[in-house]
């Protein structure tokens, strides 16, 4: 057995494709419409052989988002400069940075539709 992929879901693929590229270093691999009309964007995350399926439905353009049910985690290498970057360019810090137990930081930000994204540094 081999895990393929995670899907979220957006409310604007464009505007989540821009993020995720933009930010995070994710790469378009393919998109597809399916047969009920799901709009479905394949990313390709950075380093992990793993994909993140965004996935626009046209029957519930505005969903609500279960609030700290689900979050990514995203390996960096300069947790302090990446999070000013980061609010340079808009995206919400949910969490500003802080230094666990173990020794390693690790920060929040949110995604255009809401999702937590920890970024972490060891």
């Amino acid at each position: 057995m081999k895990f393929l992929h995670v899907r979220l879901k957006v409310r604007d693929l464009e505007r989540s494709i821009t993020f995720y590229s933009t930010h995070l270093g994710c790469r378009e691999s393919g998109r597809k419409t399916t047969a009920r009309g799901s709009q479905l964007v394949f990313l390709e995350l950075p380093a992990a052989p793993v994909e993140l399926e965004l996935a626009f439905l046209p029957w519930d353009p505005d969903f609500e988002l279960a609030e700290d049910i689900f979050h990514l985690a995203f390996a960096v290498e300069d947790l302090p400069g990446t999070v000013e970057r980061m609010r340079a360019a808009g995206v919400p810090i949910t969490e500003e940075p802080v230094r666990t137990a173990s020794g390693s930081q690790m920060a929040f930000i949110a995604d255009p539709d809401g999702y937590e994204i920890e970024l972490l540094a060891r």
